[in-house]
């Protein structure tokens, strides 16, 4: 049985939608499916749409029926709707058949010929059932899904989904059922169900857990083989105890520095360490994975953001991942590539993914590329004991399906108090805020967390401040020569305080994480928190922003807002479409500096003359 090997959306192999743990012989049932809406929720079974108005429509999956290119696009409410298709899944052979789901917005049950086979609640996290059981021996097998979404529901984690029949201010079309790939593969009777890594740059050493599923067996090993490019990091033989093994990987330490440097990974070397891991029986392969990890550790030290041991200046931009035609869902896989080489062409070392769990097609590209990512939960907007259960439990999976990507730098929870709007005033939201920090640092130490980006934090590991000030000099007088304990409980522009009530203050790195939003006017009705009349000034008042920015010493990044268009928020550096609204070359001398650099004078060489030296972005 031959390892699988990393997919590459270039060379015409199917991209793998689990690219962390990828065996080989998976099959995608992405495709046509039979569709119905039940906005009345009047079936209980799968029998019963076909026995009342049938099947009325034709879905392209994984894309959401209010998407265009799911071949619907119906954008209007609707609480339910059912899918189905006949497919030929691998038959089991002694092992076991399970049925993936990569999202379900929001809750999912699950027919197999009929059978009922399992459910899922939490719309930006994956399922998986196993089928196997529920297969007929000969011909097709008829697979069910019903999706139920209330599009009213403010007590779920939706995230920019708007909850008004019509896009409004900075919320976007909904997004019903299965909006991520759809796929089966087949298991030994006994697998390797999941992998966890662990790296730890102080020791020089990759932590590896993996937890078998199936049928119990005696004198079960685990071989795990780690290489960069030919050279082999570990080849190591362990054996399975209570089902799981547990260990921390030693590597040797080559004590040059060169070579030190080009194992760690980093957005400027984002070098990947590519495993192996058998299951073995009595010396034999039973089930074989292919994985991948890196040596890399992301920390606060004092007042700055620390990436493998050294002070690393952030550069982020504020990404909330839709598309015209596909909204939530890419294109295709190229298009998850795309955003991350257009990023990294724009200058930008990070993300903050606003509001949307990715697919983990993006995160492999950003660990492939090298691109920090900022994970940021997707809020419900009512404080109820329902919304809490609700977004802990689905938080906890996102943090246990993402945790293994190195791109993952930093865990939100919570953006500008949603979810939580009483938190300057009620303790029970303040609890609320430090129970998902203490959970998220319980589930994943390794990692910083911002409790509630933007202001009202109780409790976290970065300050971070949104300002959308459009004068370069207004936020040089806020923050250009201001200790961070001044700043502590004072109110910020949106007339919100930064900290609250029992914050304890440790010298937390400070952030400006939401700023800019300059929206470039084109006789259309274009919003942003600032407007540019045509694409020269829109450049200069950016280069003049992100000038002042840089100069802060106060902070140790900043965030843009935002990469692309985002339907009626037209304030992207690209266009929905992702076209550059300037040249890229331009925007990156930009972003990246030196800060003595004069935007005026970057348009004028590039555009062969003088410029209007009038129109500046003060």
């Amino acid at each position: 049985m031959a390892a699988p090997t990393a997919p590459s959306a270039r060379s015409g192999e199917a991209p793998h939608p689990r690219p962390q743990l990828r065996r080989a012989g998976w099959q995608s049932l992405d495709g046509p499916w039979r569709f119905a809406f039940d906005d009345e929720r009047r079936f209980g079974r799968p029998d019963d749409v076909e026995a009342g108005r049938g099947w009325t429509h034709t879905i392209e999956v994984p894309f959401a029926p209010e998407a265009a290119r799911s071949g619907i696009g119906d954008t209007g409410f609707h609480a339910a709707c059912w899918y189905e298709r006949e497919v030929e899944l691998p038959a089991p052979d002694g092992g076991r058949v399970l049925l993936h789901f990569g999202a379900v917005d929001y809750e999912a049950r699950v027919w197999v010929n009929g059978r009922y086979v399992g459910s899922h609640i939490g719309g930006h996290t994956p399922f998986s059932l196993d089928v196997t059981d529920a297969l007929v021996p000969d011909g097709p097998q008829r697979v069910t899904v019903l999706a139920e979404d209330d599009p009213h529901d403010l007590a779920k984690p939706r995230g920019k989904q708007d909850w008004h029949l019509e896009p409004h201010s900075i919320w976007y079309p909904r997004t019903t059922g299965i909006w991520q790939t759809v796929w089966a593969e087949r298991v030994p009777a006994t697998y390797l169900a999941r992998i966890r890594w662990t790296p730890r740059l102080d020791r020089y050493e990759i932590g590896f857990e993996t937890e078998l599923a199936g049928r119990r067996a005696p004198g079960l090993r685990v071989r795990l083989r780690l290489t960069v490019s030919e050279r082999v990091l570990a080849d190591d033989t362990y054996s399975v105890v209570d089902g799981m093994v547990s260990r921390r990987v030693a590597l040797s330490d080559p004590g040059i520095d060169d070579f030190r440097n080009e194992l760690l990974w980093s957005p400027e070397w984002p070098t990947l360490i590519q495993a192996e891991v058998e299951l073995l029986r009595d010396d034999e392969a039973v089930d074989r994975v292919a994985s991948y990890t890196a040596l890399r550790s992301v920390s606060v030290r004092g007042d700055r953001f620390v990436l493998n041991g050294r002070p690393y200046y952030l550069r982020l931009v504020l990404d909330q991942g839709y598309w015209p035609d596909t909204l939530m869902t890419a294109p295709d896989d190229d298009a998850l590539r795309r955003d991350v080489e257009l990023t990294k062409a724009l200058g930008f070392n990070g993300v903050r993914k606003h509001q949307k769990i990715e697919d983990p097609r993006y995160l492999y590209w950003a660990d492939v590329l090298g691109l920090l990512v900022w994970e940021e939960m997707p809020s419900a907007y009512r404080f109820s004991p329902k919304a809490v259960e609700r977004s802990q439990r689905e938080w906890a999976a996102v943090i246990a399906r993402d945790a293994n990507h190195p791109c993952v730098a930093v865990w939100v929870p919570f953006n500008e108090s949603w979810g939580v709007p009483d938190v300057a005033e009620k303790e029970a939201h303040r609890h609320y805020v430090r129970a998902l920090y203490h959970l998220t640092k319980t589930l994943d130490p390794s990692r910083p967390v911002v409790g509630n980006d933007g202001w009202e934090n109780p409790e976290t590991d970065i300050l971070t401040i949104h300002d959308y000030d459009p004068r370069p000099e207004g936020l040089t007088a806020r923050y250009g020569d201001v200790a961070v304990a001044d700043l502590l409980g004072g109110l910020l522009p949106a007339g919100r305080r930064l900290t609250l009530e029992g914050f304890r203050h440790a010298d937390q790195p400070l952030m400006l994480t939401e700023f800019g939003g300059i929206a470039l006017a084109d006789g259309g009705d274009a919003w942003g928190y600032a407007v540019a009349e045509d694409a020269e000034v829109f450049f200069q008042r950016y280069g003049a922003l992100l000038t002042a920015v840089r100069r802060l010493s106060t902070f140790c990044g900043f965030c843009y807002t935002q990469l692309t268009d985002t339907f009626q928020e037209a304030n992207g550096l690209l266009t929905m479409t992702r076209e550059p609204k300037v040249p890229i070359e331009l925007v990156a001398a930009m972003t990246q500096g030196p800060p003595d650099e004069r935007p005026e004078v970057l348009w004028a060489a590039a555009h062969g003359g003088e410029g209007d030296a009038e129109r500046t972005a003060g």
